[in-house]
């Protein structure tokens, strides 16, 4: 058994199906039931094809291109054997180890050696004979007569060519079957075998018998039914909102929850649940054909889920499906990806994911969660799963497509129109888009708003929770960022200049500074240049005589703090930790 871990696999795009995940290198030396590896090595040895060694190219190879290359491995070994032992037998004539059989006799021959044309007669004559002997096989027959004494006792020892040396190297594999094993094994053959037994059989009886088989077969075959991908994903919705209590709604904005049907707004979920129960099931259809298969996803509290048929409890979505499938026969297609995601609503604001159990205290943060569990469209480039298309459409835009949008103000430059227009609106002229849902008072940013609805509106503080230790934060990004510092010590982000490693995309943005930034940012009084504006004014400080960091024991004053922090291992060591 191979076990991959991130110690011996690196992630990157495979060398020959260009799949992109965490795959193994074709130039390492890897070990698989105690055999040893290379892939390079082993591609050129069974294709006598030589890969090229550019520096540019990706030197990786996925697990399903391994599988592949191992069975063309062995095939080739299989081939080598098997043309070895019949190039042996024909120069060595009749041997011991080759035993050949007679098909036709002289009789069925003509004066130019082709097979005599039998007439209708004896085929059906020979057809008759064969299916008579194939139902004495089925009645029974004893198959002690099928093994000569010299037979039994030989033919469990005999391994033909190599047989041994590969079942040496592959300790699963099974031996092939002889004569003596094939009793065992595959009685029923054996008894077929001994029915035919003195019987004449010519091609043209086989042949007969194998057409009136294949015309049986035609007339069992049961026309199968394709669907379209957006027939199918109707058709399963249809199926899980007709025979269950689940409550579809559209995605939740923050008025409160919209209806499937007819997208009015309802602050509680049992409004909500009042109002859909008035609609019939037959507008479902007409709501789902209106999507376009790319974009259809049907979000639905799952709270005391019950099948409506039976009234069966249910503990989640799948099983209800496989019910419906299994004691209802209801048709559905579960080989489509699935377009119909779980939440479990509740008025305290708190949301908790039922595929892994995570809670989160937004909607907007569970919904961009479930894009985990639902990958139904991936990106080539970073690998990120996405619910529908258009939301991969809009991570591809926003994160690997330069912007187009330059701002005629200050010139930065954004992926799309509506970026840019926030931007313009927020910074340049100042509006303010956040607006209060109890009262007409409007705000720039978000989080202001927030503030507003806690002092004024008595708004519970938002705080999102971390799920390993006991500390929460205001916003979503924080508690992100201490999960992977302190809980994963992922540092994703990589310099391609230097050896720097760090957490997130801002702080190598910021890094990249040191190598390539300009000292545009210059002081007023010293003329002292700087890269980053934030350095300025920790700069400016001096000249302002800001002393904002004070010693707690002493009292003294510092303009930075890593100058407190010196004072504090010189003077009172033992408040320095």
């Amino acid at each position: 058994m191979e076990i991959d871990n991130h110690k011996n696999v690196t992630y990157g795009q495979c060398r020959f199906c260009l799949a992109r995940g965490h795959h193994r290198d074709l130039m390492k030396e890897y070990f698989f039931n105690g055999i040893r590896e290379v892939y390079s090595e082993i591609f050129s040895e069974t294709f006598n094809f030589l890969l090229s060694n550019s520096t540019q190219l990706t030197n990786l190879i996925c697990s399903t291109c391994i599988h592949r290359l191992r069975d063309a491995t062995s095939f080739r070994m299989m081939a080598m054997s098997t043309e070895r032992q019949l190039l042996e037998a024909i120069n060595t004539g009749n041997g011991k180890n080759t035993e050949f059989v007679d098909v036709l006799s002289e009789d069925a021959l003509d004066s130019r050696g082709n097979v005599k044309t039998e007439s209708q007669q004896a085929i059906r004559e020979e057809t008759a004979e064969c299916r008579s002997a194939l139902e004495i096989a089925d009645n029974g027959l004893d198959i002690s007569d099928y093994l000569s004494d010299n037979e039994c006792e030989n033919s469990f020892d005999s391994f033909v060519d190599g047989e041994a040396e590969l079942l040496a190297r592959f300790k699963d594999l099974q031996p092939l079957p002889t004569k003596a094993s094939l009793v065992s094994l595959c009685p029923e053959f054996c008894k077929q075998l001994l029915a035919f037994k003195d019987s004449k059989v010519l091609p043209q009886t086989i042949s007969k018998l194998v057409k009136d088989y294949e015309l049986i077969q035609e007339s069992r075959i049961v026309r199968r039914q394709y669907v379209t991908e957006k027939l199918a994903h109707i058709v399963n919705a249809t199926t899980v909102l007709e025979c269950s209590n689940v409550t579809p709604f559209r995605s939740k904005s923050r008025q409160g929850f919209p209806c499937f049907y007819c997208r009015h707004l309802f602050e509680s979920l049992e409004r909500l649940k009042e109002h859909t129960a008035k609609h019939k099931t037959h507008e479902i259809l007409k709501v789902l054909r209106t999507y376009g298969a790319e974009s259809l996803v049907v979000y639905v509290d799952i709270t005391n889920l019950k099948c409506k048929i039976c009234n069966k409890d249910m503990p989640n979505l799948n099983e209800l499906k496989h019910h419906l499938i299994n004691v209802h026969k209801k048709k559905m297609h579960l080989d489509f990806t699935d377009r119909i995601i779980p939440y479990k609503l509740c008025d305290s604001g708190i949301y908790e994911c039922q595929m892994c159990g995570f809670s989160y205290e937004t909607f907007g943060a569970i919904e961009r969660h479930m894009n985990v569990h639902f990958r139904n469209y991936v990106c080539k480039d970073c690998g990120t799963g996405f619910v529908t298309r258009y939301r991969l459409k809009v991570h591809v835009k926003s994160m690997h497509i330069d912007g187009t949008h330059p701002c005629e103000v200050c010139g930065k430059i954004f992926s799309t129109p509506q970026k840019h227009k926030n931007h313009v609106n927020t910074v340049h002229k100042l509006m303010k888009r956040f607006k209060c849902t109890k009262c007409p008072e409007r705000f720039g940013e978000y989080f202001r708003r927030q503030k507003h609805m806690v002092q004024v509106h008595g708004l519970a503080p938002l705080r999102y929770k971390c799920n390993v230790c006991v500390k929460s934060f205001d916003r979503r990004y924080t508690l992100s960022r201490h999960m992977k510092r302190d809980h994963l010590e992922e540092r994703d982000y990589q310099c391609e200049l230097c050896s720097y490693k760090c957490f997130t995309k801002n702080e190598l943005r910021v890094h990249m500074v040191k190598h390539n930034g300009e000292r545009i940012y210059e002081c007023s009084v010293c003329k002292k240049a700087y890269a980053r504006k934030k350095t300025l004014k920790e700069h400016m400080r001096i000249h302002n005589n800001d002393r904002r960091f004070a010693c707690a024991v002493c009292g003294q004053a510092f303009v930075q703090k890593c100058s407190l922090k010196g004072h504090l291992k010189t003077h009172h060591l033992e408040y320095s930790m």
